[in-house]
């Protein structure tokens, strides 16, 4: 595999020192961007899968937290977000062709971990899609440690009244050539750029929420909007396949805001009821990305993490 030098945005709320980006290639041909940070002395490397909509950037703070702890971090831009080959000729409409796609990132993500000579063990963080695209990587042998998930998305949440029709028309729209059009209700433009941050349903801290918007105001580049019929189809199908399989035997936790109002939530308590050696967590006062949520909420999380995956290192 080859790996070529790709940008790493430092002038906005950077990660760490010595962050490294590059280019790589999946099995079907998309090029992708993955960064990382590494560390002296790393006792290991999280592997740090993001969510619909996001980049390698917005997670420099939380690879700062793990680094302090001792950890690396690799993270990724999933195909059709960030600075990876976007999907359709929008390039604010998210889009998939098929969730089973993602896995193929995964796959040129552990292919760069390993030409990086990234430290073992590994381990997964991974929020909101990313947990949806890690739970599967989990289930299929994803050779990590331990797995962390936030917000996990393991069901769409759609208002009730609506459920049956939002999937109706996430099957209907691609049949007669509108696959690529934006859902009722979601937006083109990115949500910190769209909505206020009083009421926003991301983060209950002001200063993390400036962060998002720095970083997409000053790297417009990275931004995305709303998700196409055909993701909200496959992402509808991925899901409901997940609930079918069994949890891996895996050391696990899941970390859930009380107050999440963006993923479906039944599906993530139904799931780390039935995970032999798997815990939630509920995380008082906390919107949908509890990682970007305030110090105080942040530094518990990252004292949660450091313990579940360094204590399955043996030494």
């Amino acid at each position: 595999m080859d790996l070529t030098p790709a940008p790493l945005f430092t002038d906005v709320h950077p990660g760490p020192a010595g962050g490294e980006a590059h280019w790589a290639v999946t099995s079907d041909g998309k090029r992708i961007r993955v960064g990382h940070w590494p560390l002296t002395g790393a006792k290991g490397t999280v592997l740090l899968f993001p969510g619909r909509t996001e980049y390698i950037e917005k997670y420099g703070h939380t690879a700062a937290e793990l680094a302090a702890r001792g950890l690396a971090t690799i993270s990724i831009d999933w195909r059709g977000q960030g600075l990876a080959d976007r999907l359709l000729d929008d390039p604010l409409t998210g889009h998939v062709e098929a969730f089973s796609d993602y896995q193929k990132d995964v796959a040129a993500l552990m292919r760069a971990a390993r030409e990086l000579s990234l430290p073992r063990p590994y381990f997964l963080l991974a929020h909101s899609m990313g947990g949806c695209i890690g739970l599967r990587a989990v289930m299929e042998g994803l050779g990590v440690q331990a797995a962390a998930f936030t917000g996990p998305m393991w069901g769409i949440y759609v208002k009730p009244h609506l459920r049956l029709l939002a999937s109706t028309l996430s099957k209907v729209m691609p049949q007669i050539g509108k696959g690529h059009n934006l859902p009722p209700g979601t937006k083109r433009d990115p949500y910190v750029q769209s909505d206020p941050f009083e009421d926003n349903m991301l983060t209950t801290d002001r200063q993390m929420w400036d962060v998002m918007c720095d970083q997409i105001a000053a790297h417009p580049e990275l931004a995305l909007g709303g998700p196409s019929y055909v993701w909200l189809r496959e992402a509808f199908a991925e899901t409901k396949h997940l609930s079918n399989r069994a949890a891996p035997s895996l050391p696990a936790i899941t970390y859930l805001g009380s107050q999440e109002r963006i993923v479906h939530v039944p599906p993530i308590y139904e799931r780390m009821e039935n995970w032999k050696g798997g815990r939630l967590e509920v995380v008082q006062g906390s919107e949908h990305e509890v990682l970007m949520e305030g110090e105080a909420i942040r530094s518990s999380i990252m004292d949660g993490l450091e313990k579940l995956f360094l204590g399955t290192v043996t030494t």
